[in-house]
């Protein structure tokens, strides 16, 4: 009887073979640099898989928790108005429309008029999007304890001062660049 176990794909390269082909095809290439560099990248997309997994696992999309985080940052009462939802997620006003329906469907939010200026519409967290943050956040945060576990506290700090750096001089570099090109919905 054939074995029917599902395979995984082909093997992304190990970081060495990476930079040794690079060199092979770009013979300027720094190789200090493009570790560094290509690490990052791989770090930030496998983060990105276990916090999507995270919040899978507790019904909601990474979309809808860029919005729950943007609400929570604005302070409590945890409420914007969809335009500035928007500016702050970099998405198109249609786009949060659509997001914000979905999650008033799914009772994450609530969108009502302001009680001041019956034009306006204010968006806020509902106690069940505010549980679904916090779990979201202890998950994430049992995460990155277990992520950062072989670094003494001294080289957490240096490490966190380095790459603070290394966003300022992205940001100072790219200062258009902390939107998305693309909308995510």
């Amino acid at each position: 009887m054939p074995d029917t176990t599902e395979q995984p794909g082909p093997q992304e390269p190990s970081l060495d073979e990476q930079i040794a082909a690079y060199q092979r095809e770009f013979r300027d290439l720094d190789p200090q640099v493009e570790q560094v560099v290509s690490a990052l990248g791989r770090l930030n997309r496998r983060m990105n898989v276990a916090y999507g997994r995270q919040l899978a696992a507790l019904g909601i999309s990474n979309a809808e928790w860029e919005v729950l985080k943007t609400l929570v940052l604005a302070g409590a009462p945890y409420r914007l108005g969809p335009g500035e939802l928007a500016k702050r997620l970099g998405l198109t006003p249609a786009a949060m429309t659509h997001r914000i329906d979905r999650m008033a469907g799914e009772g994450l939010v609530t969108r009502d008029r302001d009680e001041n200026n019956r034009v306006r519409v204010i968006v806020e967290v509902t106690d069940e999007g505010r549980t679904k943050w916090l779990e979201a956040m202890r998950m994430a945060t049992d995460f990155e304890e277990d992520l950062l576990q072989d670094l003494t506290t001294d080289e957490r700090g240096n490490l966190g001062d380095m790459l603070i750096r290394l966003l300022r001089r992205v940001e100072h570099a790219q200062p258009d660049a902390g939107g998305r090109l693309t909308d995510l919905d």
